[in-house]
């Protein structure tokens, strides 16, 4: 198991040296760049919630917080930024996300926290005109007003079962769909035309 003491052995201590390891490579260190993210998991890629939903319907209730309880805090404790992730996505890349939860956090901040469910409100009635959603349990206005919580988090839930990560973006989702089945690339085709 252990080499060997040439000492013992009477061998010349030439024949006996292990040749010295290669040093080992610096660490890659920094962000990649132009890396294209996997495609999903085929499982989650066929699962039902991921396909859009019969008649226009939203994939989930208002208060089905539990299916995702990650969006639902940072709904509650700082909603700026699934606002930005839901405002990115809903205008198909022509604002950014940073962009959005600023703008949010301004009108939080001038209305002295008092109206920025306006700003949640708009794009909320822009999601369900781009998927045909209904108006439900409410109005917009209503829904954003009182539970405004719920509402953003019923929004990032539904772009994520039509097949659309808010947290990725919109131009990584545009490139995912290529890796899509035809019921996802549909949901993203009808948020591509409809608004």
């Amino acid at each position: 198991m252990y080499p060997p003491d040439p000492s013992k052995s009477g061998e010349s201590s030439a024949a006996a040296e292990v040749p010295p390891l290669a040093p080992a490579p610096e660490p890659v260190t920094g962000i990649p760049v132009g890396m294209f993210y996997p495609a999903p998991p085929m499982e989650r890629v066929v699962s039902c919630r991921m396909a859009p939903a019969a008649g226009g319907a939203w994939t989930t209730a208002l208060c089905d917080c539990s299916d995702d309880c990650n969006t639902c805090c940072m709904a509650c404790w700082c909603p700026c930024i699934p606002v930005g992730q839901i405002a990115e996505i809903v205008d198909r890349g022509s604002s950014s996300c940073a962009l959005n939860a600023v703008l949010y956090c301004l009108v939080f901040h001038v209305s002295a926290g008092m109206c920025q469910w306006v700003y949640s409100c708009a794009y909320r009635a822009r999601l369900r005109a781009a998927y045909d959603l209904p108006e439900t349990p409410c109005s917009d206005c209503l829904v954003t007003f009182c539970c405004q919580t719920c509402s953003i988090a019923q929004m990032h839930r539904e772009l994520k079962n039509r097949g659309l990560d808010p947290n990725l973006g919109w131009e990584v989702n545009s490139r995912r769909t290529m890796t899509m089945t035809p019921p996802q690339h549909q949901a993203m085709e009808g948020m591509t035309t409809r608004s």
